[in-house]
């Protein structure tokens, strides 16, 4: 730092005061990219799902229409039991 006699200057300051800013942002960047990381990394915790709760999935969202429904379920259903 720039010191005049047993003072600070001016611009001791300034850089002390961004190097204060600079500091506590990593700071924060890290523990809130860690927190970020940590909760991604939990597994999901839902099942994997059926073929017929994805296919009424998208006939909820209306992708396909009842007769598409019907047919591809009857489809599934058909093959389960081979």
């Amino acid at each position: 730092m720039m010191y005049y006699g047993d003072h600070m200057s001016g611009w001791g300051w300034f850089a002390m005061s961004v190097s204060a800013v600079l500091f506590w942002g990593l700071v924060i960047t890290a523990i809130v990219l860690l927190v970020h990381n940590i909760n991604r990394a939990e597994p999901p915790s839902q099942s994997p799902r059926t073929p017929e709760q994805l296919l009424g999935e998208r006939f909820a969202r209306g992708e396909i229409d009842q007769t598409e429904y019907q047919q591809r379920l009857a489809t599934l259903r058909e093959r389960a039991r081979l």
